[in-house]
């Protein structure tokens, strides 16, 4: 028994060879290339192409796919890629479709002149959106199918060093290329990039079962009396916010609001910071350098602060402080707007801004874990973290009407003044994750005492491929990654 139990744990030797590591690297470089073609980066060409700041704001509307994927999400786990999933399973046929779909969509944004085709740069943008957002569904699905449990945090950490990578290449390398050669040549070499992820989806191992098993296997459950799994919004929305409402009871809705608020300064703030960088005088070349490429890893060391603190201090000390810091960096972008364009300036901008954004996110992260119940992790997470994005993307529509009627430093202290009533309301149901971690946790281990017989993940198996691998929870832990990505 002893060496089943060493046996059960990868080693470094066995992660350094498995094949699914670098496979993850690319699919998450492919995942968080488009991001910011689609918000930052794009937010910055509307600007230099003098655009009006009011349909700056309201083109941040056109990602709102990446805030409403959980719709269409149990699509793509029902339904195949004609011509394509018999050949290479429904995840890596979908993969291949997505990708190959986003690189048009950069192929027609690269096309599209603001100033004469708004309307068509408009449509690309929400082509771009769509389709990266679908591909971020099949990716996180295509890592929970590769290994097991004890190996997705390993995958999970994986994927979001080659997401930061993606995002530094459509950051920092699309503006060192606009600024060099134009737009059109940014988007088009973004468009060759996601050859990474192409190539890595048709190496990767077929997890998943082909379209003819999928139905096979739906024709055993009818036959047996079971219907076969398909997407309905009672089970795919309803019933986990039932189980929700029971557990918290009328403390959920004090819940959601904070939810909803926690991270609202930043995406309301974050459509009208390139707007900002060019009015002050910066060049793309120091906006690419500091915002996209420094202040990417400004926001790591963030992250890794925040999950210091949550293990030093707790959850609830961490969420009160991240959403005071989440709120009051947002003063630093009204400071940067009374000075002139020296870089020192923006550096110490985007420092505190990246930095105190990712503190708030890892903290937001931890409290929307903690509040969903083993058997609807999943779907409650993406419930949680749609939410936690959607009002404040609503919101951010109107950015560019509020700055044209005050101007810059009156825009980001509102932006700020907005975390008053966000602390406020952690003082109140903050401590409410912490709660339910507790009863989950007094639950499992009475689950784990008494087993289900009837649970065929309870007899232990593997996916193909990994070392010494559990077989996956399909009871479900979030994993960090898709529902916190950064939105600057």
């Amino acid at each position: 028994m002893a060496t089943s139990r060493v046996r059960s744990r990868p080693r470094l030797r066995d992660l350094a060879e498995d094949p699914r590591i670098p496979l993850m690297l690319a699919l998450g470089f492919s995942s968080g290339l488009p991001l910011l073609l689609v918000l930052g980066t794009f937010s910055t060409r509307l600007a230099y192409s003098d655009v009006d700041i009011k349909a700056i704001g309201l083109f941040s509307y056109l990602a709102l796919p990446y805030t409403l994927k959980f719709l269409w999400a149990p699509l793509i786990d029902r339904f195949d890629v004609p011509g394509l999933t018999r050949r290479l399973g429904r995840r890596r046929a979908w993969m291949v479709t997505t990708q190959g779909a986003v690189a048009a969509a950069l192929a027609l944004m690269a096309f599209a002149d603001p100033a004469t085709s708004l309307a068509l740069l408009g449509l690309g943008a929400f082509l771009l959106a769509f389709c990266a957002a679908t591909q971020d569904v099949v990716i996180d699905g295509w890592r929970i199918d590769a290994a097991g449990t004890d190996l997705q945090g390993v995958l999970a950490a994986t994927s979001n060093l080659g997401y930061r990578f993606g995002l530094m290449s459509a950051g920092a390398g699309a503006l060192f290329v606009a600024d060099a050669y134009g737009w059109k040549v940014a988007y088009l070499a973004m468009a060759a990039l996601m050859v990474v992820g192409l190539v890595a989806a048709l190496l990767a191992p077929a997890f998943d079962r082909t379209g003819d098993a999928a139905r096979a296997a739906a024709a055993v459950e009818e036959a047996a009396g079971r219907p076969a799994k398909v997407w309905t919004f009672r089970g795919a929305v309803l019933e986990p916010l039932a189980e929700l409402h029971r557990r918290l009871g009328v403390g959920l809705w004090a819940i959601l609001v904070l939810v909803a608020f926690y991270r609202m300064p930043d995406f309301i703030s974050g459509v009208m910071a390139s707007p900002l960088y060019r009015q002050v005088g910066f060049t793309l070349t120091e906006i690419g350098a500091v915002s996209k490429l420094y202040g990417i890893w400004v926001g790591i060391a963030g992250a890794f602060v925040g999950g210091w603190a949550m293990t030093r201090f707790g959850l609830f000390p961490t969420l009160m402080v991240g959403a005071f810091l989440g709120a009051a960096s947002n003063l630093s972008f009204s400071w940067l707007s009374f000075g002139g364009p020296e870089v020192w300036r923006l550096a110490a901008a985007i420092s505190i801004d990246n930095f105190c954004g990712s503190f708030a996110g890892m903290a937001l992260i931890a409290y929307m874990s903690s509040l969903t119940a083993p058997g609807f992790a999943a779907t409650q997470y993406a419930l949680f973290s749609s939410l936690y994005a959607l009002p404040g993307k609503l919101v951010a529509g109107t950015s560019g009407y509020i700055v044209a009627a005050y101007g810059y430093p009156v825009f980001f202290a509102i932006t700020a003044a907005v975390g008053i009533p966000v602390v406020v309301l952690c003082l109140f149901v903050g401590r409410a994750g912490e709660r339910s971690a507790a009863r989950a946790a007094e639950a499992t281990a009475t689950a784990a005492v008494l087993p289900d017989a009837t649970d065929p993940d309870a007899s232990g198996g593997n996916h193909p491929g990994g070392p010494g691998l559990a077989s996956p929870d399909r009871r479900g832990v979030p994993a960090p990654g898709p529902g916190m990505r950064p939105q600057t």
